[in-house]
């Protein structure tokens, strides 16, 4: 028998469910009739179930990365859901906080990579994982193919032949894309070059969905996320995904905040925001805000972190002229700070309630960040909620649904790739 998620609990004001209380089934079965179904690009609802079978297989995989090159930094390469998915999951669980134990590069620019190689310093004393599911990602490509030359250089500089500073270079990557080689470029290179193990981008899961695939799991497993959390996190998740199919209201909290978000778009509130309260959500703002852009398709939400976006946006937020609806995701504080953050907490909620719909979103906490439980559960709970917001909006105004949904797909990212492909650029081309 389902019940309630106890990592994650959520409480709404201004919107009447029972107004939706008829199409309950309905919102649920269209998302069912797609779930976990090739080519509809749901698999990730039970991707948590899957990765539970591979856990001892991933461990495993990270000590023997560590111990072929001694390398104690992971770099992750990797661009939109390949980075900041990992970003969001390590810092929600308290992990990497010093930036000293997994690092990041996106970018194409040469300040950034000078930067990016500052941080690091020796580029042997690092390992890199290279995420991309083509494996011929632009931005991707062009630091990979970079850093490989200046790890052969490196072996080269102290003695190797060109031969052995090549078969050195290659203990240090590690690729994370599709599992079939004759679609990805990025798996035909891991093979000729011998790299370690076998880690992907499942089928069927978009990069803004995918904080429970190989890539995120990898890196919070090279940071130190012990295999009872990670069993916890990837149980929570698979958890959601079974309460998020329900079709009993009181249970599906995923489905209630899709409302939420489409109660108010159909009711002619176009603007909207939701904040995240503390450090440890610095980055899930950017995953978030990805998820609104690509999924919901919709520049008008304003996702932030408070108390310092509170500053600068209250002004707005509480100007009658303005209609917008609010939710507010915050850590049950236990520290010393308690008392003063409930207080901030019961004064924005208060606030919100007053001028406009509003939910409050609560989840469990440890010493530095969410418990695990609470981590898989409210990340799951993003994308269910994402997907629903959808759905619930088409069938509530009888607008049929495409078959597979606008919110999974991102076919206008195409735009710009295609003038990338022009000739201008050249992908992964090292300057002289």
């Amino acid at each position: 028998m389902l019940t309630k998620n106890s990592s994650v609990k959520t409480s709404f004001s201004g919107v009447d469910f029972s107004k939706y209380s008829s199409k309950t089934s309905e919102f649920v079965k269209e998302f069912v009739a797609r779930a976990n179904k090739p080519g509809y690009f749901l698999n990730w609802v039970n991707l948590p179930q899957e990765q539970l079978k591979r856990v001892d297989e991933l461990y495993s995989m990270v000590e023997s990365f560590k111990a072929q090159t001694g390398a104690k930094k992971l770099s992750v390469m990797g661009i939109g859901g390949s980075k900041h998915t990992v970003e969001h999951m390590l810092s929600i669980n308290g992990l990497n906080i010093c930036g000293d134990v997994v690092d990041f590069y996106s970018d194409v620019d040469s300040i950034s990579l000078a930067r990016f190689l500052h941080r690091i310093g020796d580029v042997t004393t690092s390992n890199f994982m290279i995420a991309s599911k083509s494996g011929s990602t632009f931005e991707t490509k062009d630091g990979f193919l970079r850093v490989q030359q200046m790890l052969i250089d490196s072996y080269v500089s102290k003695g190797q032949s060109e031969e052995e500073a090549k078969k050195s270079a290659a203990k240090h990557f590690i690729a994370v894309t599709d599992a079939n080689n004759e679609k990805s470029e990025l798996r035909r290179t891991s093979i000729e070059n011998g790299w370690l193990g076998d880690l992907f981008i499942h089928d069927d899961v978009g990069g803004r969905f995918s904080a429970f695939d190989d890539h995120a799991l990898f890196t919070l497993i090279w940071a130190g996320l012990s295999k009872s959390d990670m069993v916890s996190l990837l149980s929570a998740a698979q958890e959601v995904s079974s309460q998020s199919l329900s079709e009993d209201l009181e249970i599906n909290d995923a489905l209630k905040e899709g409302i939420f978000w489409a109660d108010a778009k159909m009711n002619g509130i176009s603007a909207s925001v939701h904040q995240y309260m503390g450090s440890m959500f610095e980055n899930t703002v950017y995953w978030h805000a990805q998820m609104q852009n690509e999924s919901v398709k919709d520049t008008l939400k304003q996702v932030a972190k408070v108390p310092d976006a509170m500053h600068h946006s209250a002004e707005a937020h509480f100007n009658p002229a303005n209609k917008l609806v609010f939710a507010l995701t915050v850590p049950v504080d236990n520290g010393v700070c308690s008392e003063n953050a409930q207080a901030y907490i019961k004064a924005l909620a208060s606030s919100y309630e007053v001028t406009g719909a509003f939910f409050l979103e609560e989840v469990e906490t440890s010493s530095m960040g969410l418990t695990a439980a609470a981590a898989g559960a409210v990340t799951q709970l993003r994308a269910f909620a994402t997907c629903y917001q959808e759905i619930v909006e088409a069938v509530t105004s009888g607008r049929e649904l495409p078959e597979v949904l606008d919110s999974v797909l991102q076919p206008h990212v195409e735009f710009y790739k295609k003038a990338l492909k022009g000739g201008v650029v050249v992908p992964g081309r090292i300057s002289k």
